[in-house]
């Protein structure tokens, strides 16, 4: 089992049409063989900056998602709205920033 903390940052007045893209790329990960978790989170400090908040059955269900054409499409949409990200693998032995 892993677990994956993916941090946006984003332009301020952008929330919520990235938020309008990442429903739509949640709602097709939750079906993805593997998938166990996946959920956005708004900061309660810092209007600007989202999580999404995975968990998966294992590193190669998760890099299948990763490098599939839904992130793909999803990171286009979202291109124009994202400052930064990070995303941060947890597998219970490492923490890996990819």
């Amino acid at each position: 089992m892993i677990y994956v903390a993916e941090t946006f940052r984003i332009r301020p007045g952008t929330i919520e049409a990235f938020v309008a893209a990442a429903y739509a790329l949640i709602d097709t990960t939750r079906r993805e063989s593997g998938c166990r978790l996946y959920d956005l989170h708004a900061s309660v400090t810092d209007p600007d900056r989202l999580v999404a908040l995975e968990q998966w059955d294992n590193r190669p269900s998760f890099e299948q998602h990763r490098l599939g054409a839904a992130v793909l499409g999803f990171s286009a949409a979202v291109a124009p709205y994202v400052l930064s990200s990070r995303i941060e693998v947890i597998d219970g032995a490492k923490l890996d920033i990819v």
